[in-house]
């Protein structure tokens, strides 16, 4: 192969055949940037809207959920009616625990639970040797005083008489004079000290306060009784006559006159009323359940009722123009009052104050706060406000009707 250089006419021809540069005018860049910002802009707006569609659609899911649902139906009317049954409670005439003055050890107790006792009955003794040395001491102390108190009395009166002659000076007479008169204040105070641990001394005895019946007995031979409210020995009531306490709902309060007899039934005897009389009222309807308070004195001589027991006292009351019944479950207990939530405007709850009149426990009576158009929330939930948007809905058994 030849290393000779090529002539100069070969380089010519091969730098003419090389390829020539093209140039791009303006216009075309710009264009193209155009077109490459518009595809970018498409792309954007392609992955941007659907996320915010997304983000609407979630808000709008969001607020129809938190919303609760709740289930309204029409207050149902109720039939007028002119009695009340409430509940009412019932208690001894008079109730008490016994309890020792003096400290000691329980010797005998004489009566045990059940027991008819009358006033002043022996129930038990107490053994108290420590106070019985202190009442040995005062005694002794009450006359060691009253000797003293003797022997400055005559030397008072001695001297008192020997004065008028001059026999003996005024200064001595002043004292033994002052002398008699504090030993006679301190006779006196042993006196009251002897008198005081004697008192002591009858409580070694307890006896029963009232005519009743022994209901509990807390304590037995040889314990240890400590003086004061530390040990109930007994429990006492009197059952003669029973105290029968309801609470009346405002509306009815000025119905409730002393002297009226009122019916009483029991669960264990429907058949049977008893006769009770309203003997006094608290005078004031409490701010809480908005009732007033009521005592009836039922006789019970005979023994068959028992206190602590629940009974039906019925109120006799006039009869009411209009009423609804709703469930119990529909009523809301707050601090301002007894009150029911209603729906309005569609969607939107509603709390109004109430006053509800019978009451047997599934169901209750309003007397005043809701009339036939409303429709009453029938469970609402605890923290529902007035305002608040819900989500209403028909029960499945109206749903079924329906279809």
């Amino acid at each position: 192969m030849s290393n000779e250089p090529l002539s100069p006419p070969q380089q010519v021809q091969d730098h003419e055949s090389a390829p020539e540069h093209v140039h791009i005018s303006p216009r075309k860049g710009l264009l193209g940037a155009a077109v490459v910002l518009v595809v970018a802009v498409v792309l954007a707006i392609a992955g941007i809207v659907p996320r915010i569609s997304a983000r609407a659609a979630l808000k709008q899911h969001t607020d129809a959920t938190a919303a609760p649902t709740v289930i309204a139906l029409p207050a149902q009317p109720g039939s007028p009616v002119d009695s009340l049954v409430l509940p009412g409670n019932v208690t001894a005439y008079t109730d008490a625990p016994i309890y020792a003055r003096t400290s000691g050890y329980l010797t005998h107790w004489y009566y045990d639970i059940g027991a008819h006792v009358k006033k002043g009955a022996l129930l038990a003794e107490i053994a108290t040797p420590e106070l019985d040395q202190q009442l040995a001491q005062a005694e002794a102390d009450l006359a060691t005083a009253q000797a003293n108190a003797n022997n400055a009395k005559t030397q008072a009166e001695r001297y008192t008489g020997l004065v008028q002659s001059n026999a003996v000076s005024r200064q001595d007479t002043d004292t033994f004079v002052n002398q008699a008169a504090s030993t006679s204040a301190a006779v006196r105070s042993a006196q009251a000290n002897v008198q005081r641990l004697k008192e002591m001394q009858s409580f070694e005895k307890v006896y029963a306060p009232f005519d009743g019946v022994v209901t509990a007995r807390a304590v037995d031979t040889g314990q240890l009784i400590t003086q004061g409210g530390a040990n109930e020995l007994f429990h006492m009531q009197a059952l003669q006559t029973l105290r029968v306490y309801a609470n009346l709902p405002q509306m009815y309060a000025s119905t409730a006159r002393v002297g009226a007899k009122i019916g009483i039934t029991f669960p264990e005897s429907p058949n049977t009323t008893y006769q009770g009389t309203l003997v006094r009222t608290s005078q004031a309807i409490d701010p809480v359940s908005r009732t007033l308070l009521v005592e009836l004195d039922v006789d019970n001589r005979d023994g068959k009722l028992l206190p602590g027991s629940l009974a039906q006292v019925h109120f006799k009351t006039p009869s009411l123009t209009q009423s609804f019944v709703v469930p119990v479950s529909a009523l809301i207990f707050r601090h301002e009052g007894l009150q029911v939530a209603t729906l309005v405007d569609g969607n939107k709850a509603h709390l109004v104050p109430v006053v509800i009149g019978q009451d047997d426990g599934a169901t209750a009576q309003i007397v005043s706060g809701i009339n036939a158009t409303d429709k009453v929330i029938q469970d609402p939930p605890d923290s529902l406000i007035d305002g608040e948007q819900v989500n209403s809905e028909q029960p499945q058994s109206a749903a079924a009707g329906g279809r």
